[in-house]
C-alpha cells in the first residue's frame, strides 16, 4: 500500500539507504525527491551524471507496494541497471528484444507473482497491444506504484538526443492518471525542462535542478596540430600512470577505425565502437571496455548514453563535438565516481567545415537553423578565454563565479584588458539595428561592410556604421562572446541567435560598470596546462604508497569476483569504496559494513573475501592486525521462522513499539507485503490495531461498501468494485477488519 509521508521518519529513509545500497547519507536533493515520490506526486529531476538520479526512483520502489516501471532508451542501459540492482539484492528485471520468448514469459510470471520490484522497458515496447494487456494484469494483481522516465530529455526536440518514441509517453497520464511519474535527466536547459513537463503531461510537478557543476572534471581545449594523432598519443600517455579508462570520440566511423588501429600499433589496448560494426562486435567491444579488459574505446557518439562505468579518467574529443549540450553529456562520462578526470577537445577550423557540411545535408530548414546555432555555441566555447565551467553552466542557466581553478583558462589565464569603450560601441550598434540581428551582422555594420544586405537595410546610414573599423572581426567576436558570458548581453536560443540588450547592457552604456575581457588566444597544440593536486576538485585524498599497494590487490580481487559472475568490476564495488577500504583497512565484518557502498547484500556476498585479503595484507606489511578468526568469521545466514504465530507476534510487538509498517519491514528484512499480511492476520484474530492510521476512514468506507456488494472472498472482485486507485494491500487490511467484525463468536 502507499506509505503515508508521516510514517517515514528521518532515520527510516537513511536506514533503508544503508540497508539496500550501502550509503550512509543522501546526496544533492535525493531525500526531498524521494519523499515527494512516496507522496504519489509527479517530479522532474535534473541531476548531473554521477549524482545518483536512479536512486530517486529505486529506493521508493523498495518501500512501496507494487512494481515501478522504468522507461529506458537503451538495452545496454537497462541491463546495466538491473545487474547493479541484483548485486545489491534487489529483485529487478527487464523485458526487451534480447530475450527468448520463454524467458520473457518467465519474467512476466515472476512479475505477476509479486516477486519483482522494478521492471525496465523501452518506450517502443510500452504501448504495444500485448504489453498494454500485460500492464493491465500487472496493475490488477500486484499494482503499479510509479512510472520512471529515464533520460527524459529524449522527449524534447530541443534536447540533445531527441527520440520520437518518447513523444508517445504522454499516454501514460491518459491511461494511468492516478500513478505518479518521475522524469529524470542529466542535462536540460530551461526550455527543455518546460518541454518535458508539457510533453509528459506532468501534474503540478516539483522540478528539482541540482547544480550542473562537475567539480572533479578538468576542462581544456587544444588547437589540433598538423599531426593530430601524435598529439592524441601524447595526451593519452599523460594518463598511463593512472588507473582507469578513457573514451575518444570521433566524428566519423572511418576516423574511429583509423585511430583505434593506430593506437593498437603503438601498444595501447583500444577497440572501436560505431554503428557500422555488427551488433555482436559492438556488444563485445563495449563489454570488454566496461569489464576492464581494455583501457580505451574509440567511438562515434553512438557510444556512451547509459554506460554506467564510473572510473573513466579521461574523455578526448578528437573532433569537434556537435553542440555544447552534447559535449557536457559526453564529457560527463568521465569521473562518475567523483574522482579527478580530464576532458579535452581538439579544435580545428577544418572540423568546423566538416560539421557545416553535415548540417547542410539536413532536409529540414528549421533543423539546419538550430544545428547551426548549436555549432556556433561550441565554437564560442572552444575559442573563448573565459572560464570553461562558467560557459557550460551559463548554458544551462546556472550562474557561476570564475575562476573555477580546474580548467585551462583559469589555470593559465589570458591577459585582461579594459574594453568598455568597445563594449559601448557594440551594444549601441545592436540597439541601432533594432535588436533584430545576430553577431556577424552587427560586426559587419561596425566595421563598415559594403555587403548587399547592409546596403538594402540602409544600415550604412546608422550612426554606428564603421565606428569599429579599427578592430578585426575576430576581436569583435571575442568581445561579443565575453559580453554574453558576463551577462551584459543576451542571445536568443530559438535557432536564430539574435542579440538582445538587457538591464546590465544599460549599465555598460551609462558607464556604471567597466567591461574587462581576456584577449589572448593562448591554446597551443602540445603545451597543455596541467591541473595540480591543489586545483583538481577530486573527492578523494591521495593514497599513501602502502594504501596504493593494498588498493591494487583489492582491484585484482574485485576483477576476479566480477569475472566469476560475468559482471563489470564496478558492479562489485566502486573505486571510491575500494579507496576507503585501502585507507581504513577493515578486517572485521562489523568494520567492513561501515564502508560506503557496503549494504547488507554486499556484506554477505563479499565481506569474507575482502576482509581476509585486507587482514593478510596487514600481516604481511607489519600493520596492526585484528584477530584472524574475527576478521574472517562467517556471516550467520538469516534464519527463516517456520512458526507463523511466532513471526506474526514479532511483527505485532514491533508495531506496538511505535514502528511504522515500512520500518518493521526494514528491521525484519522482509517485504512490506509480508508485514501487511501479518497485520491483516492480527486484525482478523482480534489484536488491537489502529486501522485508521493504516488506511484512511474515507477509503475504508469505500472498500467496506464494495465488500458488502461483492462479498469478502475475492480480493480481485473487491478491487474491480473500488477501482484502480485502491491497492490490494489496503483492501487486505480492511477486509481483515470486516472478517473480524462479521465472524461468528466461538462456541
Amino acid at each position: 500500500m502507499s506509505i503515508p509521508a508521516q510514517s517515514l521518519h528521518s532515520a527510516s529513509l537513511e536506514s533503508a539507504l544503508k540497508h539496500f545500497f550501502g550509503h550512509e547519507c543522501f546526496r544533492f536533493e535525493q531525500r526531498p525527491i524521494i519523499e515527494r515520490v512516496l507522496k504519489n506526486k509527479d517530479v522532474l529531476v535534473v541531476m548531473p551524471t554521477g549524482g545518483g538520479k536512479s536512486l530517486c526512483y529505486q529506493l521508493p520502489a523498495l518501500l512501496r507496494a507494487g512494481v515501478t516501471i522504468v522507461v529506458s532508451p537503451l538495452i545496454a542501459l537497462m541491463q546495466d541497471q538491473v545487474t547493479a540492482l541484483k548485486d545489491n539484492g534487489v529483485n529487478a528485471t527487464f523485458l526487451n528484444s534480447t530475450l527468448a520468448i520463454d524467458e520473457a514469459r518467465s519474467r512476466q510470471s515472476a512479475l505477476l507473482a509479486g516477486d519483482i520490484k522494478l521492471l525496465y522497458v523501452a518506450p517502443e515496447r510500452l504501448f504495444t497491444p500485448s504489453f498494454l494487456d500485460f500492464l493491465g494484469q500487472l496493475g490488477q494483481k500486484v499494482g503499479i506504484s510509479t512510472f520512471a522516465i529515464d533520460e527524459a530529455h529524449c522527449v524534447s526536440e530541443w534536447g540533445h538526443d531527441f527520440r520520437p518514441d518518447y513523444r508517445q509517453l504522454f499516454q501514460l497520464k491518459q491511461r494511468y492518471p492516478q500513478i505518479p511519474i518521475i522524469a529524470l535527466t542529466a542535462t536540460a536547459t530551461q526550455r527543455v525542462r518546460t518541454d518535458i513537463v508539457q510533453q509528459l503531461r506532468l501534474a503540478d510537478p516539483e522540478v528539482y535542478v541540482s547544480s550542473f557543476n562537475r567539480q572533479n572534471l578538468y576542462y581544456e581545449v587544444s588547437q589540433k596540430s598538423k599531426q593530430p594523432y601524435a598529439q592524441l598519443l601524447q595526451t593519452i600517455k599523460q594518463h598511463q600512470d593512472t588507473e582507469g579508462s578513457g573514451i575518444i570520440y570521433c566524428l566519423s566511423r572511418k576516423r574511429v577505425n583509423e585511430v583505434a588501429a593506430q593506437l593498437q600499433q603503438d601498444g595501447i589496448v583500444a577497440l572501436p565502437y560505431h554503428a557500422g560494426l555488427s551488433a555482436e562486435e559492438r556488444e563485445a567491444n563495449q563489454t570488454k571496455f566496461i569489464r576492464d579488459d581494455i583501457q580505451i574505446i574509440v567511438a562515434t557518439i553512438a557510444f556512451g548514453m547509459g554506460i554506467n562505468k564510473p572510473d573513466v579518467r579521461f574523455v578526448i574529443h578528437y573532433d569537434l563535438p556537435r553542440n555544447l549540450e552534447s559535449y557536457y553529456q559526453e564529457a560527463g562520462r568521465a569521473g562518475r565516481d567523483g574522482e579527478a578526470a580530464r576532458c579535452t577537445i581538439f579544435f580545428s577550423w577544418g572540423d568546423v567545415h566538416t560539421v557545416k557540411y553535415l548540417i547542410s545535408q539536413k532536409t529540414d530548414p528549421d533543423e539546419q537553423r538550430i544545428a547551426q546555432q548549436q555549432l556556433s555555441q561550441i565554437i564560442n566555447y572552444s575559442e573563448s578565454s573565459v572560464c570553461r565551467r562558467k560557459i557550460q553552466l551559463g548554458y544551462f542557466g546556472e550562474p557561476f563565479e570564475a575562476p573555477c581553478d580546474n580548467c585551462d583558462n583559469c589555470l593559465n589565464p589570458a591577459p585582461i584588458e579594459n574594453w568598455t569603450v568597445e563594449a559601448q560601441k557594440f551594444l549601441s550598434c545592436i540597439y541601432r539595428c533594432g535588436q533584430r540581428f545576430g553577431m556577424n551582422h552587427v560586426i559587419d555594420v561596425l566595421r563598415g561592410s559594403r555587403k548587399k544586405r547592409i546596403l538594402e537595410l540602409s544600415h550604412d546610414q546608422l550612426s554606428t556604421y564603421g565606428i569599429g573599423a579599427d578592430r578585426s572581426a575576430d576581436e569583435w567576436r571575442l568581445l561579443c562572446r565575453a559580453l554574453i558570458h558576463q551577462g551584459y548581453l543576451d542571445e536568443t536560443t530559438d535557432g536564430y541567435s539574435v542579440l538582445k540588450l538587457n538591464a546590465d547592457s544599460n549599465r555598460v552604456l551609462k558607464k556604471q560598470v567597466s567591461v574587462e575581457i581576456p584577449v589572448s588566444q593562448r591554446v597551443t597544440a602540445l603545451d597543455i596546462a596541467e591541473p595540480t593536486a591543489s586545483t583538481r576538485k577530486a573527492a578523494s585524498v591521495e593514497l599513501t604508497p602502502t594504501d596504493s599497494s593494498l588498493m591494487s590487490q583489492l582491484r585484482s580481487l574485485r576483477k576476479k569476483l566480477a569475472d566469476e559472475q560475468s559482471v563489470p568490476p564496478y558492479i562489485v564495488f566502486s573505486d571510491a569504496s575500494l579507496r576507503q577500504m585501502a585507507q581504513n583497512k577493515p578486517q572485521t565484518l562489523a568494520a567492513f559494513s561501515k564502508i560506503s557502498g557496503v549494504g547488507n547484500r554486499k556484506l554477505t556476498q563479499y565481506g569474507e573475501e575482502f576482509t581476509q585479503t585486507i587482514h593478510q595484507f596487514c600481516q604481511a606489511n607489519g600493520l596492526e592486525v585484528e584477530a584472524a578468526e574475527e576478521a574472517i568469521a562467517p556471516i550467520p545466514k538469516p534464519t527463516i521462522e517456520t512458526e507463523i504465530t511466532a513471526t506474526q507476534l514479532t511483527t505485532y510487538e514491533l508495531y506496538q513499539s511505535g514502528l511504522s509498517l515500512p520500518e518493521i519491514a526494514l528491521k525484519r528484512n522482509v517485504r512490506l507485503s509480508t508485514i501487511n499480511g501479518h497485520m491483516a492476520k492480527l486484525i482478523e484474530t482480534g489484536y488491537q490495531v489502529a486501522l485508521d492510521k493504516l488506511v484512511s476512514v474515507e477509503r475504508q468506507s469505500v472498500i467496506n461498501r464494495a465488500i458488502a456488494e461483492v462479498g469478502p472472498h475475492s480480493l480481485r472482485n473487491i478491487r474491480e468494485a473500488v477501482g484502480e486507485t485502491y491497492d490490494y494491500q489496503e483492501i487486505t487490511l480492511v477486509r481483515a477488519a470486516w472478517e473480524a467484525k462479521h465472524s461468528e463468536p466461538p462456541k
